[in-house]
């Protein structure tokens, strides 16, 4: 009776044990798995890699430190100290010949230099005494000058011409996104860069993600990063605007990353704008669980995703790249601090082994207490006199 008692017993057990097992539970038993196969014939255990971390690979992964060398954008530079504004349809210009009133429109008291100006024709053309129609548009200040003072010397010796643009509104740039004031801006003769924009729609929100703003000129994105300008000095992130570009900053929606597993608390963490380290965000889920956690198995799982997407070049068989920290070291803390996460990326702290093998205990062990019970009762009832 008592081996039958036991082999019962163990029974239990195994039923339990795969039954019962902590977790959803979520059962394919009665459903129609349909498996597929990957194009290549490789598992898909074959297409992860798993790495773990060291002071060598985290100086390999570690991103480039922007230091500001001292030196100014060297192409931007030259762009800036060249720069004339060209004029377009709907500019206003002022003409004024020295010594002779009759041809300079007056602006008076009541009429301000934009009212009383030549208007630039959407044919790009004025209309000036004695000369009559002439094309201005796609020239600059200084051609305008030198062009009216050529045609008017037929009628007066050695005129003495001055041009100047009363207003710019032919040519405008857009600032989008997480600023605290979208708007148009225009361009005029003096040069606008990023920076300048930016400032002048009153700088960024709490939510920017100004690590990946980007310019759109002629159809065309750059992603550039206002962390590296601002923050880090690094002038190459800069840009002359010209007419019709967008700048558009996002929100950091996507700067998250989400922790799960042996932690105080699993959730969803915004990267800040100076970035997040795997540190940072194991302290914001209120560190590991000292008593159930794995200090071996802290790992980030990392899509391959956004890496194939800027490298044409990547490894496309592999999907995610698996980082592994081992906290038993002291030095993984520093280790730690310097591994950067990027967005999307999954922070996972595994149960020990020990755990694992107590949450299963905890959970047959109801069972287990309550077939014995019942045995216990059966024999009782068999024994009775």
């Amino acid at each position: 009776m008592i081996n039958k008692v036991v082999s019962l017993s163990i029974l239990s057990c195994a039923l339990v044990g795969c039954t019962v097992l902590p977790g959803g539970g979520l059962s394919t038993y009665d459903k129609h798995v349909i498996y597929t196969k990957s194009k290549d014939g490789k598992s898909s255990a074959s297409k992860v890699n798993v790495y773990p971390l060291n002071p060598d690979l985290i100086n390999k992964l570690r991103d480039e430190q922007i230091v500001p060398t001292g030196k100014a954008n060297d192409a931007l530079y030259q762009q800036l100290i060249s720069y004339q504004y060209h004029i377009g349809p709907g500019d206003v210009l002022n003409v004024t010949i020295w010594d002779h009133p009759e041809l300079t429109i007056p602006a008076g008291s009541y009429r301000s230099s934009t009212e009383a100006g030549n208007w630039v024709h959407a044919d790009g053309t004025i209309y000036y005494p004695y000369i009559g129609k002439l094309h201005v548009a796609g020239k600059t200040v200084s051609e305008v000058r030198d062009l009216i003072a050529k045609k008017i010397d037929y009628y007066i010796e050695d005129p003495q011409v001055d041009v100047n643009i009363a207003a710019f509104r032919s040519q405008k740039c857009y600032v989008t996104g997480e600023v605290n004031d979208q708007s148009e801006q225009a361009i005029t003769n003096i040069p606008m860069t990023i920076l300048d924009a930016i400032n002048k729609a009153g700088g960024i929100t709490k939510d920017a993600d100004w690590q990946n703003i980007t310019l759109t000129r002629n159809g065309v994105e750059q992603h550039l990063s206002l962390y590296a300008l601002m923050q880090k000095g690094d002038l190459t992130q800069n840009r002359l605007l010209q007419n019709g570009d967008i700048i558009h900053v996002p929100r950091n929606d996507e700067q998250k990353v989400f922790v799960m597993g042996e932690v105080g608390q699993s959730q969803v963490l915004r990267i800040g704008r100076t970035g997040m380290s795997l540190t940072e965000a194991l302290a914001d889920a209120g560190g590991i669980d000292e008593k159930e956690a794995d200090a071996t198995g802290i790992f980030v799982i990392r899509s391959t995703a956004a890496e194939r997407i800027k490298r044409k070049d990547a490894d496309s068989s592999v999907i995610a790249n698996v980082y592994q920290l081992d906290m038993q070291d002291a030095s993984s803390l520093v280790m730690g601090t310097e591994f950067r996460l990027q967005p999307y990326d999954v922070v996972y702290v595994t149960a020990a082994p020990e755990a694992r093998w107590n949450r299963l205990i905890e959970q047959i062990t109801p069972s287990i207490t309550n077939f014995n019970n019942l045995t216990e009762g059966v024999l009782r009832v068999r024994t009775w006199p």
